[in-house]
């Protein structure tokens, strides 16, 4: 019966998406689609036994074992890494192929070869971006490294193997549907992988916007609107003035070489998420119950099904690790084994630089630098358009990187032409990294993986079974003066580029500090006495200090300790701005909707629970009150808002200022009214809410609508409403369409470790499988499986 409603309302789905979707030109081939014998009818499972699989391939230099626990989390015994990466490779590919191949699609810029020509902006970004240079780079590196190259192989040949074994009726459902066959899978898709991460954690810059802002405000209002760092802001690591080393000093130029104009007709496209960050941290032994230190890690990253993580254990002789990997590339990307445990959160340094471009004529052929003419390099990239003739782009290639924007993409601005330089293009190893992690016995193995980690930077959280904890803030840098790369730079002088790198041993770092915990949620990597110049525009100020108050309040820790704090609702930005906000609309307040409203917002915890009502009205009153604040910008030229943190220190600390009148009325408004018409601006958009959604209640869940969609957006395929707190700015992070991906706590017990898991999905990337999304009600109240080491002889 579950299985003939699910059929049903998947048809009706689809009826609707094909009729109403307009952003792709070609309808899918609707007999194939439904065709009892191809078609998606042959995509359902039922729910039974799980069976274990017995991998003997010609290509195997021995058989493999693969035994699936009740969550379809594959446990892989191999008795050589070969196989091993084999057997991940096929095994990854029957659960999740086309998750694989359309993500690898997207960052090599090839979505239009499946869904026409309305993609080709996309593309064109992607190819212009330079994903594909970078994926280039990596291969070659991986092919000077033999370890890594045969693993990478190993893996590729395991996805084909699985690829080779279907006919067209066993294909993933999104093919039949989209009409395409999977194509044999190579180490450059699992370079574009790892690629499409970093333009997913690290292409974060405000170069343009902040080049906007300092032209319209001057100089100090600028510093007061976006400031490098706060006060107030607790580092990751802090107060440690042992550094051990001497910086290689970098000089500013005498003349900073910044464009110092408008660019307001550039239209910046596709940024990652503001939302996108993480929590980790790791506890020493003497804060916990057990005596052994535990390990947390959340990242948060977009919400999507199938789970953009893949659960798994991999066993052979010199290896038994578990955590989830990257469907797509070999490795546990964050896991643990018997001896340590690592997770990472998003590092937001500024690894991207903007360049303007003077070229010689408009043939583009030459450019200047330092009053010489510089021949251009051009990158012809075809582009396949599904039902259409290719189209092709030529993406100029100079010594500062290619050119993204220029008078053809994405329109024509007259504004110029912009270079990017962006340390995922250099040629790295991150694959190597997570080898050896996998591996990796204590704090010198862990220290000796992380040399080979370029991008995205990543906080990399680490623990040990012997007792050690640490963070090392991984990543490539330039070595740059005060404000390199925070404005558009002047790309007709060398003056303007990178000089040199930090050296990765000098990337701050902290073992066992004397507060026995270590944790990082996206602020500022460390205090004043660091001597290189750390900057990046989005730095977090809430979560990590809510992190930090509790582990250092807590003793006597345990994994329910832990659990408990990775799903705190506490809302910090409300506690620190609420009661001075209802301090200054008290005298203001009539009727008995807003009396109501603001008794509710005076005796709340400050708790974004899931039935809290009192959290849909401040969330309102917040988003409306910034927006309030900033008509400045919102009226002006193309920038970033300043943080919510810098926006309401503003308001608290210089409530007289200017900006604090909003000039779209006709009346002067001080701090007071202004904070009240945003509560009353914040009523009126709960009710429309309300009104339009046709909601019964506006408790928190419910009015937030988190929403676990589907990669190609189809909403069959989606899960909305579902049933959770938090929000930006919490430990528990989830807001409408982010949240935490993954949830792991390990206790690094001596021999035997004990670890807890959770993701919201399912291993399954069938939307027909019991497996596709069970474990979503479970992520959402806080819940976990048990995620410990399993032998082969425990099944």
């Amino acid at each position: 019966m579950k299985l003939i409603k699910f059929l049903l309302v998947f048809i009706i789905n689809i009826a609707l998406v094909i009729a109403l979707n307009t952003s792709f030109n070609n309808i899918p081939a609707l007999g194939y689609f439904l065709s009892p014998a191809t078609g998606f009818w042959q995509n359902a499972e039922k729910v039974g036994e799980i069976l274990p699989l017995t991998l003997d391939n010609e290509i195997l230099k021995s058989t493999v074992e693969v035994k699936y626990d009740s969550f379809l989390i594959p446990h892989i015994y191999a008795k050589n890494d070969h196989d091993l990466y084999f057997a991940q490779g096929y095994v990854t590919a029957k659960h999740r192929l086309w998750q694989m191949e359309f993500q690898t699609h997207f960052a090599a810029g090839r979505i239009s070869e499946i869904v026409g020509e309305r993609a080709l902006p996309l593309d064109r970004e992607a190819r212009r971006k330079g994903l594909g240079i970078a994926a280039e780079r990596a291969v070659e590196l991986m092919k000077q490294n033999p370890e890594v190259f045969e693993m990478v192989n190993a893996y590729a040949d395991g996805v084909n193997a699985y690829i080779n074994s279907l006919n067209a009726s066993a294909y993933p459902l999104e093919y039949k549907l989209l009409d395409y066959a999977p194509e044999a899978w190579t180490p450059i898709k699992s370079a574009y992988l790892l690629k499409y991460m970093a333009n997913d954690l690290s292409y974060h810059n405000a170069d343009f916007e902040y080049t906007n802002a300092i032209k319209l405000f001057g100089r100090k209002t600028f510093d007061l609107l976006y400031p490098d760092v706060h006060p107030e802001q607790e580092p990751i690591v802090q107060k440690v003035n042992d550094w051990n080393f001497e910086k290689d000093t970098v000089e500013s130029p005498e003349t900073l070489p910044f464009v110092n104009e408008a660019l307001s007709e550039i239209t910046k496209v596709h940024e990652p998420d503001i939302n996108n960050g993480s929590n980790n941290w790791a506890v020493a032994g003497n804060k916990t119950k057990s005596g052994a230190p535990i390990l947390c890690g959340d990242p948060h990253l977009g919400l999507n099904l199938p789970s953009i993580w893949f659960a798994i254990q991999l066993s052979a002789p010199g290896i038994n690790v578990k955590g989830v990997s990257l469907p797509g590339s070999p490795n546990v990307i964050i896991g643990f084994n018997e001896n340590i445990a690592w997770s990472v959160t998003n590092a937001l340094r500024d690894v991207v630089d903007w360049y303007k471009i003077a070229y010689t004529d408009e043939s583009r052929e030459a450019y200047l630098l330092d009053n010489e003419s510089k021949p251009t390099e051009f990158r012809v990239e075809e582009i396949k358009l599904k039902g259409k003739e290719p189209y092709y782009d030529t993406v100029a290639i100079t010594h500062w990187g290619p050119v993204m924007y220029d008078d053809s993409y994405p329109t024509k601005s007259g504004d110029g032409a912009y270079a990017l330089r962006w340390i995922a293009h250099d040629p790295s190893l991150e694959v190597k990294t997570f080898y050896l992690l996998n591996r990796a016995k204590n704090y010198e193995d862990y220290r000796e993986a992380l040399k080979y980690y370029q991008c995205p930077a990543q906080n990399f959280v680490f623990a040990a079974a012997d007792g050690d904890i640490a963070m090392v803030i991984q990543g490539k840098f330039a070595n740059k003066w005060k404000e390199q790369g925070k404005f558009v730079m002047d790309g007709t002088t060398e003056k303007s580029g990178w000089k040199d790198y930090i050296p990765m041993e000098h990337n701050v770092f902290h073992l066992n500090p004397e507060k026995n915990f270590i944790s990082s949620a996206n602020q500022h990597p460390v205090d004043a006495t660091y001597p290189y110049y750390a900057y990046a525009h989005s730095f977090e100020y809430y979560r990590n200090r809510r992190i930090n108050r509790l582990l250092d309040s807590l003793d006597n820790m345990t994994i329910e300790t832990m659990r408990i704090v990775q799903n705190d609702n506490y809302n910090l930005t409300a506690a620190e701005n609420l009661p001075y906000w209802l301090a200054k609309v008290k005298e203001q307040i009539t009727g008995s909707e807003e009396q109501r409203i603001f008794g509710l917002l005076s005796n709340w915890n400050f708790v974004n629970s899931v039935n809290a009502e009192e959290a849909s009205y401040y969330e309102a009153w917040q988003d409306a009150l910034k927006y309030a604040i900033w008509d400045e910008i919102r009226n002006g030229q193309s920038m970033d808002y300043p943080s919510t943190f810098t926006s309401f220190k503003l308001l608290k600390t210089n409530p007289e200022h200017d900006f604090i009148d909003d000039k779209g009325t006709d009346v002067k408004e001080d701090a007071a009214l202004l904070i009240y018409q945003a509560f009353k601006k914040g009523i009126e958009v709960v009710n429309e809410n309300v009104e339009e959604r046709g909601l019964k209640n506006v408790d928190w869940a419910n009015y937030k609508n988190t929403t676990i969609t589907h990669l190609a957006r189809l909403p069959a395929f989606s899960e909305s409403g579902v049933a959770i707190g938090g929000n930006h700015n919490i430990i528990n992070a989830t807001s409408e369409r982010h949240g935490a991906s993954w949830r792991i706590i390990v206790e690094l017990v001596e021999g035997k470790p004990i670890a807890r898991g959770i993701y919201p999905g399912g291993q399954s990337g069938n939307p027909g499988s019991p497996f596709y999304k069970n474990m979503i009600p479970s992520w959402a109240k806080g819940e976990y499986i048990d995620f410990s080491l399993r032998n082969e002889a425990d099944f």
